[in-house]
């Protein structure tokens, strides 16, 4: 059982439990539920950097990054920076997120915001919208083409742009379908941790212009952008990067700075 396996299966209890405790109904009153949405996909299309910055306090494979960072204090500073969206984990047992941090980035800045979760319910998708999100995050590897199917297309529904993961060529075929925006290739290797940019490079040329292509994970220097340009990314997802500095901001600013 490698780490995905582990999170799908607590990420099922937490589901279900939340599906308990607050009915949808709660969602659909909130007052972000018909806020008019940012979509990452057309700022990607139209920036030169293509910077989507994350928040993120741990990961599986780090440990601790930042337990110290604040997410308006973040949120402020990627926006100055002049990133093109900003990812934030919701995911709280393996990565320190909670929904809080979603609804605290979207009161402090005006950013596309995309919610990192490992969605596997349509409710999810629903509590996205509610707390603030712009866009949602569908991993092929925890899903079937069914799956892929109906929440894409109850995201856009909800006017959220999607961004589908994957790891491979076979997760890729799979998951192609009109009802997507964007596509990102993780670039680490689930089993060992491994990253490689030659996972975007290779899946690069299977990937239809329709989509926005998204590079993930080992995305840390000026260098691999530069590498990936010219294979139609048009996305750079810098998960650990800033955050593992004391002003995710301003490193954030300096990066942009030096890409262009």
């Amino acid at each position: 059982m490698n780490i995905l396996d582990k999170i799908v299966i607590d990420k099922r209890k937490e589901v279900d439990l939340k599906k308990q405790l607050i009915p949808i109904e709660v969602f659909e009153n909130t007052p972000f539920f018909n806020h008019k949405t940012i979509s990452l996909s057309k700022k990607l299309r139209s920036s030169n950097t293509g910077i989507i910055a994350e928040f993120k306090r741990k990961s599986p494979s780090k440990s601790v990054i930042n337990n110290t960072a604040s997410v308006k204090d973040v949120a402020i500073g990627y926006e100055l920076a002049g990133v093109c969206g900003m990812s934030v984990l919701t995911d709280e047992i393996y990565f320190g997120g909670t929904l809080d941090d979603l609804i605290t980035a979207r009161e402090h800045c005006n950013l596309p915001l995309l919610r990192k979760e490992f969605i596997i319910d349509e409710y999810q998708i629903l509590e996205a919208k509610a707390f603030g999100a712009d866009a949602i995050l569908l991993i092929a590897a925890i899903l079937t083409r069914a799956e892929i199917k109906q929440f894409s297309e109850l995201a856009k529904s909800l006017k959220l742009d999607v961004l589908l993961e994957v790891h491979n060529e076979a997760e890729l075929q799979k998951s192609i379908m009109p009802s997507l925006d964007l596509l990102g290739v993780n670039n680490r290797n689930l089993k060992t941790f491994e990253v490689s940019l030659e996972t975007s490079k290779s899946l690069s040329k299977l990937i239809p212009d329709d989509f926005v292509k998204v590079s993930e994970s080992g995305i840390s220097s000026i260098e691999a952008i530069k590498e990936l340009k010219p294979y139609g990314y048009q996305g750079f997802l810098i998960g650990e990067n800033f955050m593992k500095t004391d002003n995710p901001g301003a490193s954030a600013t300096e990066f942009i700075k030096s890409l262009l």
